[in-house]
């Protein structure tokens, strides 16, 4: 493959079985392989393993680390991130787990920005503060440099955030990282390093989660995390193998399939969302989209600027009183109610405000918020289904 092929051909040649070398024959797709023990062929090659492994390079100790169907997959995340070293883990939060094992010790601090994933809080409540990790979150529009603290570590973001969707300025939180010696990493669901590449714009460590458009189709668990950082990857490898971390074969193998059809299940997840963002704009019980692809979003000029495409996920804050947005919510025919998204189906979920209270970004008071995921359905009927729970609600 040549660097210059754009990544929709990568993607459809990249990790795929090589040909045996007795028949001179290959299947299309990459099987699974599924391993516990393996052999190897004699010591030195044993040997061999343990030294590349040590030195943070993939190779195969145990059937933990996977086979081929495993390498075949890291390949894929690499060439989609532009990064140098992958590790798998058996979900996305598993991957954010690890990257947080793996770059702070106790004592440490970081800097967590106030809108990445809900769970990565109970992580810290749950076990990093009992490790002696302090975190502290923090808004984009906060001074950074008056947060610092001389045992921080690391800065942990997501773009766009999870719930709300804002795009952070990765360049500029990459600079900041520099200057105070820090690691910057960041969740990358949302892009899946096909439309947003934060390696790319200078962070060191890139998290993705597989269940959701690199699957495709809401039937694997699957996490990944990337970096460009030969350092960094000795600690990530070491702290994998550590853990205990494995994914099933068939799960990988699923990932395989659904990746080759990512580039035009995200590119038609836009346009449906697109859509459906243009339709809410003239509705009266919306207050305000939360998409940075949509054009009246605060964040659609970073959009523009470091993105290259979009994907089917937005949020609105609706004019409606709790009842009414109940009412709205579960009136949809169409929609899932569900806390996921990425595959195929169209989902909604109710955001509390429990979980925008912790959201700096919301500034709408008591009003309603919906996170909706735009699937493959024909987005005629989408909105039909939208406008249709809309007048539930106001019969509330």
């Amino acid at each position: 493959m040549s660097d210059s092929q754009h990544i929709d051909t990568i993607l459809q040649h990249a990790g795929t079985a090589r040909f045996d070398p007795e028949t001179g024959v290959a299947p299309v797709n990459q099987p699974a392989v599924r391993a516990s023990t393996v052999r190897f062929r004699d010591l030195s090659a044993l040997e061999d393993a343990y030294r590349r492994k040590s030195a943070g390079e993939r190779a195969i100790t145990y059937g933990r680390a996977g086979m081929e169907t495993h390498l075949a997959l890291e390949t894929i995340f690499k060439q989609l991130e532009g990064g140098t070293h992958c590790y798998l883990s058996s979900s996305g939060m598993a991957s954010n787990t690890l990257v947080f094992l793996a770059l702070l010790s106790a004592g440490d601090h970081a800097l967590v920005a106030d809108c990445v994933y809900g769970p990565v809080r109970e992580l810290h409540d749950a076990v990093l503060s009992r490790m002696g990790i302090e975190i502290t979150y923090f808004s984009p529009e906060a001074d950074l440099e008056s947060l610092v603290r001389p045992n921080t570590r690391l800065l942990y973001v997501e773009s766009p955030g999870s719930l709300l969707f804002q795009m952070l300025d990765m360049p500029a939180l990459a600079d900041f990282a520099r200057r105070h010696g820090l690691v910057l990493a960041t969740d990358n669901t949302w892009g899946s390093g096909y439309v947003y590449r934060p390696l790319q714009l200078g962070a060191q460590v890139s998290v993705i989660a597989g269940t959701k458009y690199v699957g495709g189709h809401s039937d694997l668990m699957l996490g990944a995390v990337i970096t460009n950082d030969d350092q960094l990857a000795k600690r990530l490898s070491r702290t994998q193998y550590a853990l205990g971390y494995s994914v099933s074969a068939d799960d990988v193998w699923l990932a395989l399939r659904g990746v080759r059809t990512m580039p035009i299940r995200m590119t038609q997840h836009a346009r449906n969302a697109m859509a459906v963002c243009e339709w809410l704009a003239t509705r009266p019980e919306v207050s305000r989209i939360y998409h940075p692809a949509w054009r009246h979003d605060p964040g659609h000029a970073l959009w523009q600027r470091d993105a290259t495409g979009s994907n089917g996920m937005l949020a609105v804050s609706l004019k409606l009183a709790p009842a009414a947005a109940r009412r709205f919510v579960e009136a949809l025919q169409l929609f899932g109610i569900g806390f996921s998204w990425g595959g195929y189906e169209s989902l909604v979920q109710l955001i509390t405000p429990g979980e925008l209270s912790k959201h700096t970004y919301w500034q709408e008071g008591d009003l309603a918020a919906v996170r909706l995921h735009i699937g493959l359905e024909d987005p005629k009927d989408v909105i039909a289904d939208l406008e249709q729970a809309l007048r539930a609600a106001a019969s509330t």
